[in-house]
């Protein structure tokens, strides 16, 4: 169609007049360089859609241009970095305890900022300090990255995959018994109001504390449908929920956060337990209590700026810029708000129980010490998060179980094919647990600490 056209305008070129015929070959000029960058042809369009199409393509490509070459700006920086740091260790200088030892972390950082991809960008710092740390003996930093690093990881932090895998088994058995669904039910002919949408997915967030993944399941499970009904764009609501879920988990005594921080805590030397200085710690974590604040301030003001601005006004017209592998989804009619509520409830009540338990107040902890018998401050500032999480996650899980099977909205089939699923939902984080504590091996082997306590 394109050659016939073209060929009936040069049929016709004597009929028009010289600036329609300037006109004509502007058009084919930007018709075929249109061709060329975006690889579409538009055979009805006139000549202005074609020049802005063709200008929007070519801004694209050098944008996308301008960010490959900061991307590899960036790299060949760190590359040269790692060169500097070889020829240091191959003029027999140690790297430990110096500025070099924060190299990796940085290369971490710096890289998943840049390529937008975490997994790639934490093991090649684990690899990174690995030859650091072997002065780039290939054998020995292999061997440092596989048993100092990624199975000391999974080792030291099974408690918390545990619990994990745990979590997400919950999570997957309440969306299948149809919890979540029918809370989107409840809130539909509960909820009125935009702002209203977005406070109730804030103040969910706040109340399922313990954990960070689990709650961005949960919440945004239960809350997808609300918000969509609110014309609420997915970006907006992926922000309120990982805004709100990191920062609640942060200072809540009763968390996966917890048990990691006060296990990093423990080798500080403070004269307290880890969970101990994590609870008197939570009235200086800024970030937290800044983040909800920022949060309210926003749903509040109806303040949108950047990007999301953007996509919030696409969400008005009904453009809410979700996935299309979220077409599909079955939901089961049958489910109860009780489905959601009664299980969360539990899994916070069997954990606090079991926190307490490892802490030794129901009689002895698990050194055999009865030192904080009936002693609740004492014995959560004595507890293993480690133990204590899976202990009341286990508990809570089997009461689930039984819950949903009894009320016959799954099968027991069913419940045990959510195993799997919820294994799979926790893979992400569990991954990254596992290179970050990888990582911080590495960076305590190199003795970052020290030079900076010494800086």
């Amino acid at each position: 169609k394109g050659l016939r056209a073209e060929d009936g305008r040069r049929r016709s070129r004597g009929r028009r007049s010289g600036a329609q015929e300037n006109i004509l070959r502007t058009v084919a000029k930007a018709e075929r360089c249109h061709v060329v960058f975006t690889g579409i042809v538009l055979l009805r369009h006139d000549a202005v859609m074609t020049q802005f199409l063709f200008c929007e393509g070519d801004k694209t490509m050098k944008k996308n241009t301008s960010h490959a070459l900061v991307r590899i700006i960036v790299i060949a920086a760190m590359l040269v970095l790692v060169v500097a740091a070889a020829i240091q260790c191959a003029n027999g200088k140690s790297l430990a305890e110096t500025a070099w030892s924060l190299l990796p972390p940085v290369i971490a950082i710096v890289l998943a900022l840049v390529s937008k991809e975490a997994y790639s960008s934490l093991f090649i710092g684990v690899v990174v300090g690995a030859l650091f740390t072997t002065n780039f003996a290939p054998v020995a930093a292999l061997d440092a990255v596989v048993n100092d690093g990624l199975i000391a990881a999974i080792a030291d932090n099974a408690g918390i995959f545990l619990f994990l895998v745990l979590l997400g088994i919950i999570v997957a058995l309440v969306n299948a018994a149809g919890g979540s669904a029918a809370f989107g039910r409840w809130a539909e002919t509960h909820i009125k109001t935009h702002a209203g949408a977005q406070f109730a997915t804030f103040v969910l967030g706040v109340l399922i504390f313990i954990d960070d993944y689990f709650n961005c399941l949960t919440v945004g499970s239960v809350m997808r449908p609300v918000t969509d009904g609110h014309k609420i764009s997915r970006p907006k609501l992926a922000y309120l929920i990982d805004a709100t879920a990191a920062p609640v988990c942060m200072i809540a005594p009763i968390s996966s956060w917890a048990a990691a921080v006060s296990s990093t805590a423990e080798g500080l030397n403070t004269g307290m337990s880890g969970i101990e200085l994590f609870i008197r710690a939570i009235p200086y974590n800024l970030y937290s209590l800044m983040t909800f604040v920022f949060i309210i301030a926003i749903i509040l003001m109806k303040f949108d700026y950047g990007p999301m601005k953007q996509y919030e006004k696409k969400a008005s017209s009904g453009d809410l810029s979700a996935l299309e592998s979220e077409a599909g989804e079955t939901i089961n009619p049958e489910g109860h708000l009780l489905d959601l509520i009664l299980p969360v409830v539990v899994l916070i009540i069997t954990c606090t129980i079991g926190m307490l338990y490892v802490g030794g107040f129901f009689g002895v902890d698990t050194s055999g010490s009865a030192d904080f018998a009936g002693d609740f401050v004492g014995a959560f500032g004595n507890t293993n998060a480690f133990v204590g999480l899976p202990w009341g996650g286990i508990i809570a899980l089997v009461l689930t179980v039984i819950y949903l099977v009894a009320r016959k909205v799954i099968t027991f089939q069913q419940a045990m094919e959510c195993v799997p699923k919820g294994f799979i939902a926790m893979i992400s984080p569990i991954l990254i647990l596992t290179l970050a504590v990888s990582l911080k091996a590495m960076i305590n082997s190199l003795g970052a600490a020290e030079y900076v306590h010494d800086l």
